[in-house]
């Protein structure tokens, strides 16, 4: 090795630090453990477009006026038409106009996606502090201001994955291919020709 090159003689000797736990036989560096169940019940809070994943409870309109007066009125209005946050009423029949209003009642196509947004995120400035009964009941109240349930609705786990939303067929797969290359469909070049 070239006395006159520091480099290599600090790559050496961080290669025999290295090695010095290994030959001393070191035990496992004990980073980290197995999560407890009891942890990931708290992560584990999501809820899928057919229900699964919804918590137990149940909510009604009239409590979910009250408790979107406390807690969601600043950001999104006391008519429920934006302000510092997004509308969530309004925009029927615009997604097809060169300026779509997209919001809960004319663009998301599940309740239950709803629900699991305003139980993760919301309020803003103290996400997941709403008991589920508040979260069903402010679903429930949002939900009916768009028109899509009752004054008088009670909902839980069972009836808000039943609900229907009107653009609950406004979505399709779009399998079209992302490149605007067209397709090869005979002799076409292999992955290694095509990187030359």
């Amino acid at each position: 090795m070239d006395a006159r090159n520091p480099t290599r003689w600090i790559a050496a000797a961080i290669l025999a630090c290295s090695a010095i736990p290994l030959a001393a036989g070191a035990a496992d560096p004990s980073l980290g453990r197995i999560v407890t169940d009891k942890e990931l019940a708290g992560w584990n809070i999501d809820v899928f477009p057919d229900g699964t994943g919804l918590p137990p409870g149940k909510g009604t309109v009239a409590l979910g006026e009250k408790v979107y007066q406390t807690q969601c009125v600043a950001c999104h209005g006391a008519k429920l038409e934006g302000g510092l946050g997004p509308a969530l009423v309004g925009g029927a029949g615009t997604l097809k106009s060169d300026k779509p209003i997209k919001t809960v009642g004319s663009y998301w196509p599940y309740a239950t996606t709803l629900f699991d947004y305003i139980r993760r995120s919301m309020p803003f400035q103290a996400p997941q502090s709403l008991s589920n009964e508040d979260v069903y009941s402010v679903t429930a109240y949002v939900l009916h201001a768009n028109g899509v349930l009752p004054a008088d609705a009670t909902i839980d786990a069972k009836s808000l994955a039943a609900v229907k939303m009107p653009n609950r067929n406004g979505f399709y797969v779009d399998d079209r291919p992302d490149a605007k290359n067209p397709r090869c469909m005979k002799d076409c070049p292999t992955a290694s020709a095509a990187k030359r």
